[in-house]
Formats: C-alpha cells, sequence, structure tokens
C-alpha cells in the first residue's frame, strides 16, 4: 500500500450506488467475484450488517467502500471515505510492515498482512491503537489486486472506579473490622479513641442504611472498598 496522493472524499449519502473505478481497464468494483446481479446487493447487504469496521481499496490506499462500522471511527457517513487514503486516516506505527506489503504487492504475493496503526477518534478525539489485516482480493490475474482491510481495534478500557465511597481511614477501620479486631484495638492501631471509631461506624452504616458490624464489613465488600482477595483484609 503506497503512500498516494488521496482524492477528495466524495459528495453523496453512499458509496454503494455509485460506478466502480477502473485499474489498468479492469472494473474494480468492491463486490470482487460477487459483482454479477444480485450478487452485488447482497455483498454490499452483508458487508453494511457486519459489525467489524471493513474497508475495500486500491493497492495505493484510496477508499473504493467502507461499511458504517469503519466509517463509525471518523465519525462520518460511509459514503464519505471513499476517496480518500487509508494512510491519511490511519498513522502506520512502523514503515517497515507497509514496505513489506508493498514489496509483495510488487511481487503478486497474495498473503494476509496485518499493519499496526493509531488514529484520532472522530466522535470523542480520543487517540486509538488497532491493527489493520490486509487482503489482496479479487481476480488473480489483475495486478495491482484490490485490498480488504478490516480493523480490529484494541480495547483499553480504564480500570474500574470504585463502587462504594469510604474515606482510606473508614477503609482501614473496615479492613480491621473484617479481620476481627475489636473496637479498642483498631483505636489503638489507628491512633483514634473508642468513640472515635465508632463514629466513623455509625456514618458508614447510616451512609450504606446497613445495621450491624458484620453486615456493613459485607457491604463493604460487596461496594469494592475492601479488596475481595486480599488476607488479612486490606482496602482494595
Amino acid at each position: 500500500m503506497d503512500n498516494g496522493t488521496a482524492d477528495g472524499a466524495s459528495d453523496g449519502d453512499s458509496a454503494h450506488t455509485d460506478d466502480a473505478p477502473c485499474v489498468s481497464g479492469y472494473a474494480e468494483d468492491p463486490a470482487g467475484p460477487y459483482a454479477g446481479g444480485p450478487w452485488r446487493n447482497y455483498f454490499l447487504i452483508l458487508l453494511d450488517r457486519i459489525p467489524t469496521p471493513i474497508a475495500v481499496c486500491r493497492a495505493h490506499g484510496e477508499v473504493l467502500i467502507a461499511n458504517p462500522a469503519m466509517a463509525a471511527q471518523w465519525g462520518a457517513a460511509p459514503g464519505q471515505l471513499r476517496g480518500r487514503n487509508l494512510l491519511d486516516l490511519f498513522e502506520p506505527r512502523a514503515k517497515a510492515q507497509l514496505d513489506r506489503l508493498s514489496e509483495a504487492l510488487r511481487l503478486g504475493r497474495r498473503s494476509r498482512y496485518p499493519v499496526e496503526v493509531r488514529w484520532q477518534d472522530g466522535s470523542d478525539g480520543s487517540v486509538r491503537e488497532g491493527e489493520l489485516t490486509i487482503d489482496p482480493v479479487g481476480d488473480p490475474s489483475v495486478r495491482p489486486p484490490a485490498l480488504l482491510a478490516l480493523l480490529r481495534v484494541s480495547e483499553t478500557a480504564p480500570p474500574p472506579t470504585p463502587r462504594g465511597s469510604a474515606s482510606p481511614v473508614e477503609a482501614r477501620i473496615l479492613a480491621l473490622a473484617a479481620g476481627g479486631a475489636t473496637t479498642a484495638s483498631i483505636g489503638t492501631a489507628l491512633g483514634l479513641t473508642v468513640d472515635g471509631v465508632n463514629y466513623h461506624l455509625t456514618r458508614l452504616a447510616r451512609r450504606w442504611r446497613v445495621q450491624g458490624r458484620t453486615a456493613l464489613v459485607a457491604r463493604a465488600y460487596v461496594l469494592g472498598v475492601l479488596s475481595a482477595d486480599s488476607w488479612p483484609p486490606a482496602p482494595a
């Protein structure tokens, strides 16, 4: 996939109804072997319904067609990506991967080539990462072939936030209570009076609407305030 100059994005609501562009006299229909008759429509309907981001492009990267899942990565309608270049949309992390793909296309090889990429999400502006899997498709006698690009998005979900609220002192009191410590020993360990420990426990019981120390400790585990896999008990 050479870093060629991208054509401007075409106007229109969909790329599905436009005439297929030609390369070296070959009608480069994105439906490939299903271009004839009703099979073309079936192919395009299926492409629209696949949740995986997919684009069909020319060898130099110009997008012929993109399904809604791919267009959604840019906050665009599918037809708005037609004529754009994949290299304008995605930034490869390693140029060597592109060089290997370009050489393979030049030699007529038809293997699958992964390219690690990053891009700016069109909906929220965040930088995302993933992998484009590039497959040469179409008639083997046609060179260069069209390319089928499938995007696998790397999900970098943030760590889960605690589901309950407790101050550091309250969490330490709960951890000691879960381990069987008495109110007096909790106060000694934390430099609090017995009344001070009871004050914090009473506030927690009212906040979480429970009664009794056993229920309070159980609630702390359910809310994620105490670590579920630690012994002696410890704050999460």
